[in-house]
């Protein structure tokens, strides 16, 4: 989340943030509040870039926070509010945090889409549905609308194009559109605690996410799709009923005759080179790369299995997704023990297997 604040000293920061949180005010009062702040001859209401307002009794924002001419950041989570006023448009805020409160569908205004806002956290209200003044709102960059009780996201969500954050999590949402998958700038997509089943193909078109958080859903499976996405490093899957395989189905293509003869040479350590070999096949036998697998001392050259492994380090899966074995039967066991780079014994940690997505699947050699 990016700091709208000024970036200036702290004590020009402090002179530029008017804090009335944890003061019990109501809307009636908060109005008066503002109106005395107003005419104080030592303070200039234009200055004040930040207004935070949680943790008071505010159901409605009075009519004169458009005074704050220069108001960036407004902060009024838990309250009791419920609707925001068109005159809020006229603030040039670009970030609201209004966490808690009992906002729902009916509770922004048209011209709401007009604020230019980067950042909105509405996480804990009671929205059923993305409000469409929302996602007109195409400069945000940061949504939050976690804990709401949402069914469905709308298809038009592609529509934020600058969006990098967007957590639903928390919700009820039964599926997600394919549109979401044309949000180029997403890097962080939370749908975890919500009632999946299954996630669209098109989620491999988010080609600069970092983390997908997909925890206490229904999750029977996985695209395999989402073996595309190279700049995932955080995936979290725990509490759904995967499949130990999410690729259904397998063919077995046998490996060609080369193949078998490069792997036997390489198993038995037959001398070979120049000139008794042709260049092609002395480069062909170098390039082969050795099997994953620690118990088996096997090779492969274009024949192999792509394995789908996630390593859970409390709840969170570490990328990368694809391990080259020689062998289907070459996948560790559980309880096989081994020390990785992360200095953790892998015997300790909870390995989940969600299947094989092969190229093609040989029988064992060298294992």
């Amino acid at each position: 989340m990016e700091n709208y604040t000024s970036d200036s000293s702290d004590s020009d920061s402090q002179n530029k943030t008017l804090d009335y949180s944890r003061m019990t005010l109501n809307s009636s009062e908060l109005f008066n509040t503002i109106e005395q702040f107003a005419l104080s001859e030592n303070k200039s209401i234009a200055n004040i870039d930040t207004l935070l307002l949680y943790h008071n009794q505010i159901t409605v924002l009075p009519i004169n926070i458009n005074k704050f001419k220069n108001l960036k950041v407004l902060d009024v989570s838990s309250n009791g509010l419920t609707i925001f006023p068109e005159i809020l448009a006229e603030c040039p805020l670009v970030s609201i945090i209004a966490k808690n409160n009992n906002l729902g569908d009916d509770s922004f205004p048209k011209s709401f889409s007009n604020i230019y806002l980067k950042e909105l956290n509405l996480n804990g209200n009671k929205l059923t549905s993305i409000p469409q003044q929302i996602i007109e709102a195409e400069s945000l960059k940061y949504l939050y609308l976690g804990s709401n009780q949402i069914r469905e996201i709308a298809n038009g969500i592609w529509k934020l194009k600058s969006l990098q954050i967007f957590h639903v999590g928390g919700n009820q949402l039964v599926e997600v559109p394919d549109s979401l998958g044309m949000l180029q700038q997403l890097q962080a997509l939370n749908l975890s605690e919500n009632l999946l089943e299954s996630l669209p193909a098109t989620i491999a078109n988010l080609k600069n996410l970092k983390s997908l958080m997909l925890h206490k859903n229904k999750l029977q499976t996985l695209p395999t799709e989402i073996i595309a996405l190279k700049c995932l490093t955080e995936l979290s899957l725990r509490d759904n009923p995967l499949v130990v395989r999410f690729v259904s189905s397998i063919s077995l293509n046998p490996p060609s005759l080369l193949e078998h003869a490069g792997r036997t040479v390489k198993l038995y350590g037959i001398p070979y080179g120049s000139p008794e070999l042709p260049r092609s096949l002395v480069e062909y036998l170098n390039s082969a790369h050795h099997c994953v697998n620690p118990k088996c001392k096997g090779v492969f050259f274009d024949n192999r299995v792509e394995h789908v492994k996630f390593v859970d380090f409390c709840g969170k899966y570490r990328i990368p997704l694809m391990q080259y074995l020689c062998s289907s039967k070459c996948i560790e066991e559980n309880n096989t023990k081994k020390v990785g780079k992360s200095g953790y014994d892998n015997n300790m940690i909870k390995k989940v297997l969600l299947g094989l997505c092969h190229r093609k699947v040989q029988e064992p050699l060298g294992t």
